[in-house]
């Protein structure tokens, strides 16, 4: 199993009365009232500490990806913290940058450029992600039409892949890229190119792709394994019908954990910050949350068969109910056996062999993360490294030159 830290960076000091105030956390909430660049400055040192704690603590991978116009996640452009994170993270952890979101840019080959300088700065160690993006940052921040954003994804995606692969100079003559000279310097370290990891909510083109193209899928949720199983039924339902074989390290999935040294102190340190992410961090009209168009009927159809958790977190987390917000799987907290053995029961239970763990959470503070980092590293990862290694499986879409922190034989603990 790969452990990769995946931060969100959000604003971690929103007002007590934010829900009750303001419309949403993304696309509408006033950044002249609500965020102060001060507070940020400071996020900005705490977040990248923070991950550079988890690369010299041995997590696989170290994560960040791209969102806009919100406190959820300010991180509007990755690549400028996975270039400090290529040069601050001497113990080689994979960077993986989840993603680009394609759509938003004419011409895609400013993805291609970025993506292969970072390829280049971190010695090979970029994982690639190409996430379609949310409604809220393609459709309502940048503008762009509901209905083109996966046509816009598709055609960019071909347009980077080419880029990489493909001498130039070059033409390439889309309906929404067209370049005279598609020529870009450096070409990507690793070869034919990084490897691509897809996320996404369960669209089903996303699937198609991944089994199309040999990319990696990556759920990311916020509601847990219970709810996810649905969904990552159907993506290992998909593959078997497109004939892809069912190589758990194909899949990813995100998990808000909270450790520490009992299940009491986990509960007493860490409910405090989870109930501000899912009461204010989530808070999403859902006229911002999808806008119509985004979805495609096929996806449509699926998630209305799907069982939406949503509601069920939001009411957790408004009775403060840390046993609600653990047995529905929305997070996993407790001491280090307990995080353990759920996190090895939710990776069976789905089948992926990346774990995104999440373990700064809303308005964690820097020590209490640092704390949740360590102990995750120290206690948690050794018990949940080799789960996988009886299949006999190899991780074919892990960055060439991250460091494989996997051991001949498992460490006292570990669990198969």
């Amino acid at each position: 199993m790969k452990s990769i830290f995946f931060h969100l960076m959000p604003y971690r000091d929103l007002p007590e009365d934010f829900e009750s105030k303001y419309e949403s956390i993304w696309v509408t909430p006033p950044n002249s009232e609500l965020c102060d660049p001060r507070k940020v400055a400071q996020y900005y040192q705490w977040n990248l500490d923070e991950l550079e704690l988890a690369d010299r603590l041995g997590f696989d991978g170290v994560g960040v990806n791209e969102h806009h116009q919100n406190g959820y996640g300010f991180m509007a452009s990755p690549n400028l913290m996975a270039a400090s994170l290529a040069r601050r993270t001497p113990n080689n952890s994979a960077i993986m940058v989840l993603g680009n979101t394609l759509a938003l840019y004419a011409p895609a080959t400013r993805v291609a450029e970025e993506f292969a300088m970072l390829d280049v700065l971190s010695n090979g160690r970029l994982a690639a992600g190409f996430p379609v993006g949310t409604s809220m940052d393609v459709n309502f921040c940048y503008g762009v039409p509901p209905t083109q954003t996966r046509p816009r994804y598709r055609e960019a995606e071909e347009l980077i892949i080419q880029a990489w692969t493909r001498p130039g100079p070059f033409t390439f003559n889309g309906k929404y890229n067209q370049l005279r000279y598609v020529n870009p310097w450096p070409q990507p370290l690793q070869k034919p190119h990084p490897p691509v990891w897809l996320a996404g909510g369960g669209s089903v083109e996303t699937w198609e792709l991944a089994g199309k193209k040999d990319y990696t899928y990556s759920y990311l949720s916020f509601f847990g394994a219970k709810f996810g199983k649905k969904l990552m039924d159907g993506f290992w339902a998909k593959m078997d019908e497109m004939g892809v074989d069912r190589n758990p390290y194909r899949a990813g999935f995100a998990q808000q954990i909270c450790v520490s040294e009992t299940d009491e102190r986990a509960e007493k340190e860490y409910l405090e910050h989870v109930t501000y992410f899912f009461k204010k961090c989530l808070h999403i009209p859902p006229y911002f949350f999808e806008a119509p168009g985004y979805r495609t009927r096929k996806s449509t159809e699926f998630a209305i068969k799907t069982n939406q958790p949503g509601d069920i977190a939001a009411a957790a987390a408004l009775e403060k109910n840390w046993k609600t917000l653990n047995e529905e799987g929305f997070i996993i907290g407790g001491s280090p056996a307990t995080v353990a053995d759920r996190l090895i029961e939710a990776a069976k239970t789905l089948r992926v062999g990346n774990l995104h763990a999440l373990l700064q959470i809303g308005s964690m503070p820097h020590e209490l993360t640092k704390k949740n980092i360590t102990l995750f590293a120290e206690e948690v990862m050794p018990r949940i490294r080799h789960i996988w290694d009886a299949e006999g499986w190899t991780h074919n879409w892990w960055p060439s030159g991250a460091a494989n922190r996997a051991v001949t034989e498992a460490p006292a603990g570990a669990q198969a």
